[in-house]
This record gives structure tokens, sequence and C-alpha cells, in this order.
């Protein structure tokens, strides 16, 4: 047959039945170890420290579902996106978007000078802002879009041919729209970085994390910084993993229709003075986004006008969504981004952020719609 379409390939690329007994699923290779025939003959994977057929099969997939030659995957995403700024060296400097998630921004500005890396921040918004933060020891760049929390969608084709005009290595963190809502190496980037925990894996059961190029340099370099510091993923959580990306595209139809659904929802809630979705038309960013992306997504963040009481108060009066961190389950998820994912940051960075005390952020899962909407109204009926 010809190319395989994405969801097919999500499925079928790696995963032919296994060689002995024909099973549909891959076996789990629960081993540490692999025996050598011989010691005339290195065997392809020998130690799952540095390799395993689990991890291989889940490399191969997530490189082919962003188009790329290169996948190497572990044990979290923060471990993939450490992966890629230790190839930054003592005297060269990171540039990071300033709307960004708060684990990248806590390794960037805290660990990242303990090596003599020094971190600038630009406006990833206005991309033409890269030009006064570059300096000569910059060697490489990172953003995200949509971001987190604030879901605004950046223009990742300027922002990649800007920075490679200063020579940039350029890396993005395609966690919120997942492959299957847009690729970023067609946009221009080198190195693509997911937490799999979340949309890839689906499911909310396992830790992991990604990282996909078409530098070969650079995939050389991840792998053996990955085979050298161990920070690989499991066997069984790259089987897991596989099981949950089967289904990524089907998941992200019904995540896409039931968010759209839930933001119009809160736009017109008087309890609610800001919706941040780039799905609804008022998004200053909407017309982009349906450029450059294949669906708007399943996170949203909503404002209370009641303040940060009203949020801390709303939060814990869903029934539906959870109160947990994370996000990209099937489940939804309700969470406060000052205590969570940002709570690293002090008030004052979060504020200039654009993250106030009365922001809550949501992951809309794929439980029915009409739930999921009289969920977010008796919550908001306690503000």
């Amino acid at each position: 047959m010809g190319v395989m379409r994405f969801a097919t390939r999500a499925i079928r690329v790696g995963q032919e039945p296994d060689a002995t007994f024909r099973a549909v699923v891959n076996p789990i290779y629960q081993s540490a170890t692999f025996a050598w025939e011989d010691l005339d003959h290195i065997p392809e994977i020998d130690y799952t420290r540095c390799a395993n057929p689990n991890r291989s099969t889940l490399e191969e997939v997530i490189a082919a579902l962003e188009d790329a030659r290169h996948g190497q995957c572990f044990g979290s995403g923060m471990a993939a996106i450490a992966s890629v700024l230790s190839y930054l060296k003592q005297g060269e400097s990171l540039l990071m978007a300033s709307d960004i998630y708060g684990g990248t921004h806590r390794l960037a500005t805290t660990w990242l000078p303990r090596q003599g890396i020094e971190t600038l921040t630009f406006d990833a918004a206005d991309p033409e802002s890269i030009r006064a933060a570059v300096r000569p020891s910059s060697k490489m760049l990172i953003f995200e879009s949509p971001t987190n929390p604030n879901l605004r969608v950046i223009d990742i084709e300027a922002v990649s041919r800007i920075a490679h005009e200063y020579g940039l290595i350029v890396v993005f963190d395609n966690t919120f729209a997942s492959p299957a809502l847009q690729s970023p190496l067609a946009l221009g980037i080198d190195v693509v970085v997911h937490s799999t925990t979340k949309y890839i894996s689906g499911h909310s059961d396992v830790i992991g994390g990604a990282v996909v190029t078409n530098d070969d340099t650079l995939a050389t370099h991840v792998f053996d910084w990955s085979k050298a510091v161990g920070a690989v993923p499991s066997p069984f959580d790259c089987w897991l993993t596989l099981r949950g990306v089967k289904t990524l595209a089907v998941r992200m139809d019904r995540h896409n229709q039931n968010a759209q659904s839930l933001a119009e929802f809160l736009e017109r809630h008087p309890s609610i003075s800001k919706v941040h979705y780039p799905g609804l038309p008022i998004h200053p960013d909407h017309a982009l986004a349906k450029r450059q992306m294949r669906g708007f997504g399943a996170m949203l963040a909503i404002e209370l006008t009641g303040g940060e009481a009203a949020a801390r108060r709303f939060c814990e009066a869903t029934q539906v969504f959870l109160l947990a961190e994370s996000l990209g389950g099937v489940e939804s998820l309700v969470g406060y981004p000052p205590l969570m994912s940002h709570g690293t940051m002090t008030p004052a960075e979060r504020l200039e952020r654009g993250i106030p005390p009365s922001l809550v952020r949501l992951s809309v899962g794929i439980e029915d719609i009409d739930d999921l909407t009289e969920d977010v109204s008796q919550a908001l009926d306690h503000v």
C-alpha cells in the first residue's frame, strides 16, 4: 500500500504480529539484559538502559507521527527536555519563551545557571523580540504552542525563521497539541519534545517523554545522553504508551469537540471574565490557530470575576472534573496553575506572564459533553 495516513500510522507502524506466536499486540520485553550468542557478534539490543524492543517500537511510532527520522523516549517529559538542553555548554546561553511550562522555567532558571549556562527570555507572541534578546553566546531557543496555561498560539514558522537567522537550534514543546493537531518540523523546528504522559498516552497511567528530530547530530547526542544518565522508561511504560497512542486520532477528535462546546458555554457565563481558548473567534490568535493547527485542542483556561476566592471555590466544587495536576487524559481535570503547574514561580513572575490568581485551567476529557457542561455550571453556582 502507499504511505499510511496518521491514524493508521499510530496503530500499525513497527507493530507487525510477533514472529513467534503472531500475537497482534507485541509482548512486553520485561528484561534488563539480553543474551549474546557469542563474543564476535554484538546484539542489536543487549541492555535495557541502552535500548529495549518496546522502547524501540514506541520511538519508531512517535517519530513516524511527527514525520521525523529519529525518536528517543525518556522516563518523563522533563527528562526529554533536559536531554536537549544538555547540548548546551558552559558559557553558552538559552533563549526561553516567557510564556512556558513551569517545569521548563524551573530547569532553565535554577539548574542551567549551575552549569554556567545563562537563560534569556523573549516574548514568543512577538517573534521579532528574539532580535533584542539574542546574544553572541546564544545557541538554542525553546518555546511551546499553545502555551501553558494561557493558550496563546505562537507563529511557529516566524519564530523558527528568525531564530535560524542567528544560527540557533530551535526546540519546540508539542505536548499541548500533540502530533495529531500540529506538525512543528514542517514549520522549521529542529527538535520537538513531548511529555508523552499527556495526549500521546492519553490515559493518565504512565509517565514518559520523547524527543524527535531530523538532525543526525542532535539525535546522536540525545541518545548518548540517555545512555549515560539512564533517564529511560521501563518496557511496561512503553507498552502502555503504545496502547494509548493507537487511539490518539479518535481521542483528539472528541477532545476538540468537547473543548469547543465547553468554551462557547463558558464564554457566555456571567461568572467568567475571560475564556482562553484558540477555537473562539474572540481569541487573539484564532486565525493563526486555524492556519497552523488541525484542531484547537482540549486545553482551555478561564478567569473568574470573583478573583482568587472564586477560582478556589470553583476548583473544589467540580465533580466530573477531577482536581488534579497533569492533562491530556480521557478524564477531565481542573487545575489551579498558581499552586500546580506554575507554583514554583513567584506571584510577580506569574502576573508578568499573565497568570492571575483568578485563573483556572481545564483539561477537557472525552466524557459526555452534557455532563461536563452541567458540572462546570453547578461549580460556578458555588462561586
